[in-house]
């Protein structure tokens, strides 16, 4: 005889928690988008380097993500060690960074060198934020719940302690 399936209510309320943990930190992403994609369009207008300016809007937004995510996010999983978390975090943006840099590098310098239009600032936008950020936010969204706000053993993910346990 198979095992009996999860109750639907335990399904649902595990949905639900994932759908709030993904609507929060799809909030914190579209702010720190926005920032990264000002600095990138104010730093590209003054004549910095496309990768350049890439990396240093990443950096700021990253800032504001981390202090986002942390505090509001994920405020209610394990905290023992911001440094730990703090530089676990870097790291795993400097990935998310690399696949963003990777969309963009492809498009300016790889393609862009047959199609001149590739190396247009619309061209840089469209391949470094909207696809680079795209792929490394499925990326940065599955490793922070993995590696960085790990919810406590015995808890479900997003669910706090005020909430229906589940069996």
């Amino acid at each position: 005889m198979p095992p009996p399936s999860p109750r639907p209510a335990g399904v649902r309320a595990r949905l639900r928690a994932l759908a709030r943990e993904a609507s929060k930190f799809g909030v914190v992403g579209a702010v720190a988008f926005s920032v990264d994609l000002v600095i990138f369009n104010l730093l590209r207008n003054d004549d910095i380097e496309t990768l350049t300016a890439k990396t240093i809007s990443t950096i700021v937004a990253t800032t504001l993500a981390f202090a986002g995510n942390r505090f509001w996010t994920w405020r209610d999983e394990a905290h023992t060690h911001m440094a730990r978390q703090y530089t676990t975090f870097f790291v795993l943006n400097a990935i998310g960074l690399g696949i963003a840099l990777s969309c963009l590098a492809i498009s300016h310098y790889g393609l862009g060198h047959f199609w001149p239009a590739l190396r247009s600032q619309t061209a840089d936008n469209i391949a470094g934020q909207l696809v680079g950020t795209a792929i490394g936010t499925i990326f940065r969204f599955w490793s922070y719940r993995k590696f960085v706000f790990r919810a406590d053993t015995g808890r479900t993910p997003g669910v706090t302690s005020s909430s229906p346990t589940l069996p």
